[in-house]
């Protein structure tokens, strides 16, 4: 009864998000017609304009609120969903009625791996822009501004064109945000994480950069041909400062040029430092466009620096590490004390911060336990690649530290354990790439205890370089599980050694070594951001925020602004409105969040009162030594188990585009993690006609 209610409730929350959402993408689809211009316009200004909010009225209500709302009200809908625990099965029938929409239709770079559902959202975006810019054109030329008594007709036209241009990347900058607010309420609505929606973020950025340096290009233009480039960089106190759109366009194409594909792997760092320009980005382009205007993109923005100031002060906690295991393939393995009342879902992502390597760097990093089967611990598997990780590998395996300083970040993930809804896994990883199937593997044999749930049985495919990393395999099984356990579950293993052609004894006889590390005062376990009702928490730091902005912004407009306009019988300054609307907003999210996450802080220390986390032993060579090195075999058992059910080959690659077609099932998941090449080769196997029975997923940052 209590599950038909919560069910009931999340149905009638999802019809809420569609309809109001709808609205809000109506409105936008609306505003470059001329209906909205002649027949909307004039009777909201007279509506809605007010001496509490001027002419932010209309926008604040068409375009601000509907998304604010959605982003409260989803959080109330995310909380019921994560307290219901339960997978439900009418998901998989509404799953396999999607399927089509799922399935890769593009593979090809630069636009990497794209769905059916993907697609078809671009193109209705692109027809968005196109329609708003034939409108906004149309409208404009009909009722063709001729600014100077002299101005000709075709100059008149360049520099509408140029501002239509502006109007159609706002557009852009209305989404630009969202993909990348990795603890907002929006994504999980739609079924994605912050992760998987890069790739929109990316998108979004080149279509709202080659659109606003059109527009400067065109404003620049307009001005030559009219003799008014001292224009160019002039700041007006009535109206749009053109300095700060000139700034804003250098700090953007600083970002832009450091983000092209070949900077951002092979300098990473030029492309992360540099992108740290997007706070004065946002800073110039909201005086630019003023705070009227600014309005029609706030909601993304506002999301965005919530979540960026709670990811802020989450990050000023250090995390209590509780040992390190070194395994023979140059890979660490990080095991963190965090509360038992920290809930994530397999392939859930954690950011790492060393502050001894780099003060600045964070790291997004795969987890790898359960928090089922292991409520005290989370732990991350780091694998010696990039530099960062090089150093951190150096550093512990030199022994010479007892502690060890980090910060976190999250963990952030999917919503749900979305991988049950099919009837067989296939999971295909190379290198690194197996620590998310790690944890899927894990929740299969926690799942794999209920007998209300039949758990799919498993094909792991992994590729590794060299014999050595077959030590990895050790790690899926947890210390915690018995052999009747993991009997339960169907699970079998093909590993791939690429570079070796048998095996290296050498390599096989190194034996992991653990650290334990001393706990410091200022460690703590790592919880949620929020406490245990996360969700709740979000909801309330959005709401409580959203109103006390509306309320102080209503109160300075009509006791601070208006008394002053009155007086001059003069417009405020046009840069001083929008710095008003940058100060209320920083400071109603900084009272909130900080206020809420105080409280959520103190609850987690009541709570966590009196709970026993694991223990450092005591190195049975050194009595009373903090750390030790074990020199043994890890011990992630029954290795029996696991050896039986792992068939290793030497010599080659897995031959994909055989071994995935010959899977039987009618509904196989396939997910992939490892190399682009890899990811790209299984995503045109499983989008081919013939293969129907297979759903494609990729987990990675790259496409």
């Amino acid at each position: 009864m209590e599950r038909t209610k919560k069910m009931s409730m999340e149905t009638a929350l999802r019809v809420i998000f569609f309809v109001v959402f709808l609205g809000w993408l109506i409105i936008w689809v609306l505003l470059p017609t001329k209906i909205y211009e002649n027949s909307w316009n004039d009777k909201l200004k007279t509506k809605l304009n007010s001496t509490y909010f001027g002419d932010q009225g209309p926008n604040l209500l068409l375009f601000t609120f509907p998304i604010m709302f959605i982003a409260a009200l989803g959080c109330v809908y995310l909380h019921i969903q994560q307290k219901s625990k339960n997978f439900n099965p009418k998901s998989v029938v509404n799953s396999r009625r999607l399927a089509f929409w799922r399935r890769p239709l593009l593979v090809m770079a630069p636009l990497g791996i794209v769905t059916a559902t993907e697609l078809a959202f671009a193109a209705m975006f692109i027809a968005l822009l196109i329609w708003s810019l034939y409108n906004y054109l149309y409208v404009s030329f009909i009722h063709l501004d001729m600014q100077k008594a002299d101005e000709k007709v075709w100059q008149a036209k360049i520099r509408s064109v140029a501002m239509r241009l502006a109007y159609v990347g706002n557009i852009c900058w209305a989404f630009l945000f969202f993909p990348v607010s990795r603890g907002s309420s929006i994504l999980p609505l739609v079924g994605l994480t912050s992760e998987s929606s890069l790739m929109y973020h990316t998108w979004l950025g080149h279509l709202s950069m080659i659109l606003f340096a059109a527009h400067t290009i065109g404003c620049i233009l307009y001005r030559a041909v009219t003799n008014q480039m001292s224009e160019v960089f002039e700041w007006r106190r009535d109206g749009v400062p053109n300095l700060a759109g000139d700034i804003a366009l250098v700090f953007a194409m600083a970002m832009w040029a450091t983000s092209s594909t070949r900077i951002r792997r092979k300098m990473f760092e030029v492309f992360f430092y540099t992108h740290h320009l997007y706070a004065l980005y946002i800073l110039f382009y909201i005086l630019h466009v003023g705070a009227a205007y600014s309005c029609m993109i706030l909601p993304g923005i506002y999301l965005f620096l919530i979540d960026r100031f709670l990811r802020f002060l989450q990050s000023r906690r250090r995390a209590r590490l509780v040992s390190a295991r070194i395994l023979p393939c140059d890979t660490v393995e990080l095991n963190f004390s965090k509360s038992p009342w920290l809930i994530y879902n397999p392939t859930s992502i954690l950011f790492v911060n060393v502050p001894s390597i780099s003060k600045l760097q964070w790291h997004p990093i795969t987890i790898t336990s359960n928090c089922n089967i292991e409520p005290d611990i989370l732990s991350i598997i780091i694998k010696r690649e990039g530099s960062w990780s090089h150093k951190l590998y150096q550093e512990l395996s030199s022994f010479a530290v007892d502690h060890l300083n980090v910060s976190v970040e999250g963990p952030y993930g999917p919503t749900s354990s979305h991988f049950l809804r099919h009837e067989s896994l296939v999971l295909v990883s190379g290198g690194g790439g197996i620590t998310p199937f790690i944890s899927i593997i894990r929740e299969i044999i926690f799942q794999s205890q209920s007998e209300e749930l039949d758990v799919p049985p498993v094909l792991l495919i992994c590729a590794f370089k060299k014999f050595a990393d077959l030590t990895m395999l050790d790690l899926l099984l947890p210390n915690s599980v018995s052999h009747t356990e993991i009997s339960k579950i169907k699970l079998k293993i093909e590993a791939y050694v690429t570079r070796e052609n048998e095996q290296s004894f050498t390599d096989s006889q190194k034996h992991i070594q653990t650290i334990w590390f001393k706990s410091h005062p200022s460690d703590s376990p790592i919880s949620a951001a929020l406490g245990t009702n996360n969700w709740l928490s979000l909801g309330a730091i959005i709401s409580s925020s959203f109103v006390m902005f509306l309320l102080i912004l209503g109160m300075v407009n009509r006791y601070y602004i208006l008394p002053i306009e009155q007086k001059n019988n003069e417009t405020y300054h046009f840069t001083l409105t929008a710095f008003w609307n940058i100060f209320l907003v920083c400071t109603c999210i900084f009272i909130a969040s900080s206020a809420i996450f105080l409280w959520g802080k103190k609850k987690n220390a009541k709570e966590l009162e009196g709970v026993r986390y694991l223990q450092v032993p005591t190195s049975p060579t050194s009595s009373g030594s903090q750390f030790y090195v074990a020199d043994r075999e890890l011990e992630s058992l029954p290795h029996q188990s696991l050896a039986q059910a792992t068939k290793v080959h030497f010599g080659g690659r897995p031959d994909l585009k055989k071994i995935l077609p010959e899977c039987e099932g009618s509904d196989i998941g396939v997910l992939v993690c490892g190399p682009r090449i890899m990811r790209h080769e299984v995503a045109k196997i499983c989008s081919g006609l013939a293969n129907n029975n297979l759903h494609f997923e990729s987990i990675s940052f790259n496409w």
